[in-house]
């Protein structure tokens, strides 16, 4: 029996993270597992009482937030199974959900990473991710499969290739991992998954999705669905992703793309809107990316801010 590492990263929810830990107790009946839980700089330090609450759990404490590419690759360092399982703290696990991510990575050597079916806890019926559609690189856009549909048996019993895993719920193959590295740091937050799997991907392997497999997440429990943060880091790291995955010429076509017709479009929304302060995170966004490298760790928006 493989061992499984279950890394989950918590930032100012104590509460959702203890939920997702009795959900894991709870469901869980894969025996060969260790939990790694990061606490990414929370406000208040929640590691103290939980060592005395979890004593089995792992429990890492960052001082600072390093963002979700950097508490997970935190957990990463510190994990020690044949495969990891990275799951946002605002999941919850089903019976046999590990077990039939793990049959299929040890039945298949190609598979670098696998993601179980998503769906919505707040609608157990309603389906968030049954795999993604490939990115299209002269507008980094991609769509992810089944997402806000009724679960009526249309995706059931897919196992197979996709072009992206989701990041609330990945297992990846610690040789993978040894050969691909880790999550880069520089998105901070969104689209570090996509980058990940990209270079998994390049390394030989292929991402897969299990719609056997099904974990529900509280979607947006984090930041919210719409918020400056939120807006900076989507416009920042769409560009940064395509600087770093797409040809010169597919990269080309995505700026005229981008700044012709994407800037001009979310400046109309944000004004009708009346959300005028994602106007400057959206020029900042921009600027961000023809002033850093694309491997940079400079965020360019103030830590203290992401709270």
């Amino acid at each position: 029996m493989k061992k499984v590492s279950i890394v989950t990263v918590n930032f100012n929810q104590p509460q959702v993270t203890e939920d997702l830990l009795l959900s894991i107790e709870t469901t869980n009946d894969y025996f060969n597992t260790e939990i790694i839980v990061v606490d990414n700089g929370s406000n208040t330090n929640p590691v103290p009482a939980w060592l005395l609450k979890y004593p089995s759990v792992k429990f890492i404490r960052s001082e600072v937030n390093l963002g979700f590419a950097g508490g997970n690759n935190l957990g990463i360092k510190e994990a020690t199974g044949d495969y990891l399982f990275l799951v946002n703290n605002d999941t919850e696990f089903t019976s046999e959900l590990i077990e039939k991510l793990v049959t299929v990575m040890d039945s298949n050597s190609h598979v670098g990473m696998i993601s179980p079916m998503i769906k919505y806890f707040s609608d157990k019926q309603l389906i968030q991710y049954a795999g993604y559609t490939p990115m299209n690189y002269y507008t980094c856009r991609n769509s992810c499969i089944g997402l806000k549909q009724k679960d009526i048996g249309q995706f059931n019993h897919i196992n197979g290739p996709t072009a992206y895993c989701h990041g609330a719920a990945m297992m990846i193959r610690k040789q993978a991992i040894d050969k691909a590295g880790l999550m880069n740091e520089s998105f901070f937050l969104y689209y570090e998954e996509l980058d990940w799997c990209e270079r998994i991907i390049r390394a030989g392997y292929k991402a897969w999705v299990n719609t056997d497999a099904i974990i529900y997440h509280k979607e947006s429990v984090s930041v919210g669905k719409k918020s400056s943060l939120k807006e900076y880091f989507m416009n920042r790291n769409r560009i940064l992703f395509i600087r770093r995955n797409a040809s010169f010429i597919k990269m080309l076509i995505f700026y005229i793309y981008f700044l012709l017709l994407v800037v001009p479009r979310n400046l109309i929304t944000y004004i009708k809107t009346k959300n005028n302060n994602f106007i400057r995170m959206l020029f900042k966004a921009v600027w961000w990316n023809f002033t850093h490298s694309k491997n940079s760790s400079n965020l360019g928006y103030p830590i203290k801010t992401i709270a």
